[in-house]
């Protein structure tokens, strides 16, 4: 196959001014009957952090720090830059063949299939000049990805000595978990980082009609529980997050540390991946294993993701 001519980060999307905040959530939850009550209430914890996002600044900060002998392109899936914009780019570029990195690093439909889908619309919405696109797998258990995971868990520890890690990642519905192995490689990617320290795997920022079941358990119940059995302090790391999204702002910086401290119950947050150098590097190595056939690197007990995933992996949750 000829070598990439263009490397493309997608990423969710966040708004960047609070008039942005309704108009991004509406294109988030398009299609999905969501009630207008429960757009306004997730708009205020946007508007708890002034209406912004971290998350466009971050990528732009990821770009920045990347040394690749590539072009380097992004698009997002629910914001501007959004992925068709950036495909016409491509085209008007005379890019062929492009190598995409999308900002998740465990396999469920939202964290793996999706961006493939929405990639797969941003070609059709180009037509026949568009470029190959080709996606990098997950990375759970690259040592990149890990090792940047141990150092960020070992300086909380060093904050609070002899605290539990709770690691958390987004909760998702089971129908959409049970069809991939989401639940399975955040244990594993847990297992590696916590290396012997006691810790839990905990979910966070449910969303949904109450009827249907999500992963489980909330972080906020994994905070009460461990309070109750005596814990003297707890890490809480969300692995599931790259880097420090409204989620982890809100419902981690905010609410959990709010409840924490109510609790009497010791709290310090673990930094996410970001632009750690490692972090960095390691999307370098995935660029390197993609170009040049590069034996694909891995830890742990699961093997790493196949190179390009079948058409069938993660599907959506089933509706009720």
């Amino acid at each position: 196959m000829p070598q990439f001519d263009a490397f493309l980060l997608v990423s969710f999307g966040g708004p960047e001014k609070p008039d942005d905040v309704m108009p991004f959530l509406e294109n988030v939850t398009r299609g999905r009957n969501v009630p207008r009550e429960r757009l306004l209430e997730v708009a205020e914890h946007y508007m708890h952090f002034g209406g912004v996002s971290p998350i466009n600044a971050q990528c732009r900060a990821l770009l920045d720090a990347l040394q690749l002998d590539l072009p380097l392109y992004w698009g997002n899936r629910n914001w501007d830059p959004y992925l068709a914009d950036t495909m016409r780019q491509l085209v008007a570029d005379g890019r062929k063949r492009v190598l995409a990195f999308p900002t998740s690093a465990f396999s469920s439909y939202s964290g793996c299939r999706q961006y493939q889908e929405d990639i797969a619309r941003a070609r059709a919405a180009v037509g026949e000049a568009a470029p190959e696109v080709v996606v990098v797998r997950r990375f759970f258990n690259h040592p990149g990805f890990i090792e940047v995971m141990r150092e960020s868990a070992r300086a909380a520890l060093a904050q609070l000595p002899g605290a539990k890690i709770i690691f958390t990642a987004h909760s998702v519905p089971m129908s959409m978990a049970a069809g991939s192995p989401y639940v399975e490689q955040l244990h594993e990617a847990a297992r590696l980082i916590a290396e012997g320290v006691p810790y839990r795997v905990a979910y966070q920022s449910r969303s949904g009609p109450p009827q249907v079941p999500w992963l489980e358990p909330d972080i906020l119940d994994v905070l009460r529980e461990e309070k109750a059995a005596g814990t003297s302090g707890v890490i809480v790391q969300p692995f599931g997050f790259l880097s420090d999204h409204m989620e982890v702002l809100y419902d981690l910086d905010y609410e959990a540390r709010e409840l924490a401290h109510s609790l009497e119950l010791p709290f310090v947050r673990a930094a996410t991946a970001g632009t750690h150098p490692r972090f960095v590097r390691m999307i370098a190595e995935l660029v390197e294993e993609y170009q040049n056939g590069s034996m694909p690197q891995c830890i742990g007990a699961l093997p790493p993701r196949p190179a390009q995933c079948p058409g069938d992996c993660c599907p959506a949750a089933r509706r009720p």
